[in-house]
């Protein structure tokens, strides 16, 4: 395979861009025609001009959590009012986690909690907590990632 071609699911042109000054953290996105910033705190060099990387990425897994249940609650006809989703991220030691498969080193950990809003049955709930283990983003960090770094230049 070709390298420097991309694969054919690509598309020409980039659905997000981000853009930076070498001289500071303030990072700009350009994601699908919408601004957003990026930045660190000001405790670890940043000015918090906008959230940190890792917010943004809680930010994609707990949006598109629940927009799963809702969107799978809808489908369903069940009485769910509205979806509140928690998320914190941190790092933990291999063996202090019984399910993963590393068992040396530093693991990254998201703590995940879902409030749902509604006359929902416990069964609903649970379904729904099922679902919300579904959604693409969720799919994603699970999966194995394959990121193809390429220079312009």
């Amino acid at each position: 395979m070709n390298h420097t071609t991309a694969p054919p699911f690509v598309r020409s042109e980039a659905r997000v861009i981000v853009r930076g000054a070498a001289s500071g953290f303030v990072q700009e996105i350009e994601a699908g025609g919408h601004r957003l910033v990026a930045d660190e705190p000001a405790d670890f060099g940043g000015t918090d001009a906008g959230p940190t990387p890792y917010d943004l990425l809680l930010g994609a897994l707990g949006a598109c959590t629940s927009m799963t249940v809702a969107m799978y609650a809808r489908r369903k006809r069940w009485p769910l009012a509205g979806v509140t989703v928690r998320l914190r991220h941190g790092r933990i030691d291999a063996v202090d986690c019984a399910e993963c498969e590393t068992k040396e080193g530093m693991l990254d950990r998201i703590n995940l909690q879902i409030d749902f809003e509604g006359a929902l049955t416990p069964e609903q709930k649970g379904r729904l907590l099922e679902i919300a283990r579904k959604c693409p983003v969720h799919r994603t960090l699970k999966s194995e990632i394959d990121v193809v770094m390429d220079s312009a230049q």
